[in-house]
């Protein structure tokens, strides 16, 4: 019977020594599983880990602790060559000497596959990314974005159960990397195999990704889908990291059977759904709401569905498709609303200097979680 799952991650734990220091714990305690098919991203800022978690799977790094398992075999210190994964580098890492079909041919030519079979199997490859023909060229011959094309050629032709990419555009101009981004995406469907994805990219992340586990100082923060991360992220570090956020800082001043009241700089409060977690009265507190959830107007229409702030507008910004407004709720604090541009006279609506009120629904207004 074949596993639903493509990798486990079972209690990880991976620590470097120090020279100075003493030892450096790079993950710490991961605990995450894959899906076979599933297009997997590890997003994260530097230094948080997802490049060593990549590098256990791919057998690189052995834990210190924990389990690695693939297609439901564990793993433990067997080397890279001996397991169905193969991985895409940033750098290509492709044999300048070489022509492009020996540098794809190259693993297969290592495994003793058959001329005839190594081939059939390199066009396909070369095909699949959509550079056949240049396999007598050599690598110089060929641009950043063919370049990394061959490299995943390279990484496909030996037919792994999984794929691992570790920052593979991120050396392409932001036009290229794109546009790469959903050729990979498109490729990944119509393959059928598992990428696990590594980026800092959390734009790259959410284009790609089926799920997306957000890492910071060797911790998985939380795990979900694009919209989930987006929409529903669990701590302050979530929301920031991913696209743009308001946090406004506030205390629980009382708590009903299905909302809460925050007050927020002893100016204003919210009434806004409980959370999933427990709060209890006088709690310090954070409300997180997206720059493009709120609206600006210049008067109130009374609706329990509805929170408005009244404000001062400090900053208009044009930004082609969108205008976002720094709107002062208060000496202390400020907030974002991004309207988009669909009136060619929306630089006129509001001017700077106008007090507007900013409108919030309140099932936008979420109150975070502590970070684990």
């Amino acid at each position: 019977m074949t596993s639903s799952n493509a990798v486990e991650l079972i209690n990880v734990t991976k620590r470097f020594k120090g020279i100075q220091s003493g030892d450096v714990q790079a993950v710490d305690n991961i605990t995450l599983t894959i899906q076979n098919g599933e297009f997997f991203s590890l997003l994260g800022p530097s230094g948080c880990g997802k490049s060593t978690t990549l590098r256990m799977i791919a057998g690189f790094e052995i834990p210190t602790s924990g389990e690695v398992k693939i297609m439901d075999q564990p793993m433990g210190d067997t080397p890279p060559h001996m397991r169905p994964v193969n991985m895409v580098f940033q750098s290509y890492a492709l044999f300048p000497h070489m022509t492009i079909f020996d540098n794809v041919a190259f693993g297969l030519k290592m495994d003793g596959v058959d001329k005839g079979e190594i081939k059939t199997r390199v066009d396909s490859a070369l095909n699949l990314v959509q550079l056949g023909g240049v396999g007598p060229r050599k690598p110089k011959q060929l641009s950043g974005g063919q370049q990394q094309r061959i490299a995943l050629a390279r990484a496909l032709v030996k037919r792994p159960a999984v794929l691992l990419l570790d920052e593979p555009l991120g050396a392409l101009d932001r036009k290229l990397r794109k546009a790469m981004q959903l050729e990979l995406k498109h490729m990944q469907k119509t393959l059928g195999i598992t990428f696990i994805y590594v980026t800092h990219d959390q734009e790259e992340a959410i284009t790609m990704s089926d799920r997306i586990a957000v890492m910071r100082q060797g911790h998985v923060l939380q795990i979900g889908s694009p919209v989930e991360i987006y929409e529903a992220p669990n701590c302050k570090f979530v929301a920031d990291f991913i696209g743009e956020s308001n946090f406004l800082p506030g205390f629980v001043r009382d708590l009903e059977t299905s909302r809460v009241r925050i007050e927020v700089d002893g100016q204003f409060s919210f009434n806004i759904p409980l959370p999933s977690f427990p709060l209890h009265n006088g709690q310090e507190v954070t409300i997180m709401v997206r720059p493009e959830k709120g609206t600006l107007s210049r008067e109130i229409s009374p609706n329990s569905d509805y929170s408005f702030v009244l404000g001062r507008i400090l900053e208009v910004i044009y930004l082609g498709e969108d205008i976002s407004y720094v709107v002062a709720l208060s000496e202390r604090l400020h907030a974002i609303i991004r309207s988009q541009n669909v009136n060619l006279s929306g630089l006129d609506n509001f001017k700077l200097g106008e007090e507007v009120y900013v409108r919030w629904a309140v099932n936008h207004l979420r109150i975070l979680g502590e970070e684990n």
